[in-house]
């Protein structure tokens, strides 16, 4: 449960880092701010039915939710915020640069933190965490190519890109592979198979 709070409020907060690096929001983010002017609706309503179309894919899927799923929802915002409250925005184009390449690391680490808590993942990684175990592909070709398709998708509708987006689409899923077979919590035999990491 630890490991789980910490990589959410990791999360939230690499998040909130690298939107304030002015180099370009994460995939997700991306495709929420262009639905948001698609539909004329705010971004955080955006953001909420981005979240409900996603889980909506989980159930051809059989993707189980958890407590990780419901914490995702309430913890990941709330730190983003806090965050947003208590680190400075950067004022050299050098610090800026270092705000993004910070974040992208923190993102994937704390993405596979709280994935290997085990208690069930967040709408998007659960969508990443369906394809791999129905696909049977590597963790770094599902979510690339995941972060690819979401960001283009975003980019389409009007969301704003940046050299950020493009960075995270690219390495978020190679950094995951890497992270998430050593931060797993190695689960007794008799534990629901869709809770551990593939």
């Amino acid at each position: 449960m630890l490991q789980l709070v910490v990589g959410l409020l990791g999360y939230g907060a690499a998040v909130m880092v690298m939107v304030l690096s002015g180099l370009g929001a994460a995939s997700w983010s991306v495709l929420s701010e262009g639905v948001a002017k698609t539909l004329g609706v705010s971004f955080g309503t955006a953001t909420n039915a981005v979240a409900v179309a996603v889980l909506l894919t989980w159930i051809p899927m059989r993707e189980l939710s958890g407590v990780g799923t419901v914490l995702n929802v309430l913890v990941v915002g709330w730190a983003a915020d806090l965050t947003a409250l208590v680190v400075p925005v950067p004022a050299t184009l050098g610090l800026r640069y270092v705000y993004l390449v910070v974040a992208v690391v923190a993102i994937a680490f704390f993405d596979a933190l709280y994935l290997g808590a085990q208690f069930g993942s967040g709408p998007r990684d659960g969508l990443m965490t369906g394809l791999v175990r129905l696909t049977r592909l590597p963790v770094a070709v599902v979510r690339t190519a995941i972060e690819v398709c979401v960001a283009t998708l975003g980019w389409v509708l009007g969301g704003q890109v940046g050299v950020g987006t493009v960075l995270l689409a690219l390495v978020m899923g190679p950094l995951v592979s890497v992270f998430l077979p050593r931060l797993a919590v190695r689960l007794p035999d008799h534990a629901p198979p869709a809770r551990r990491p593939q």
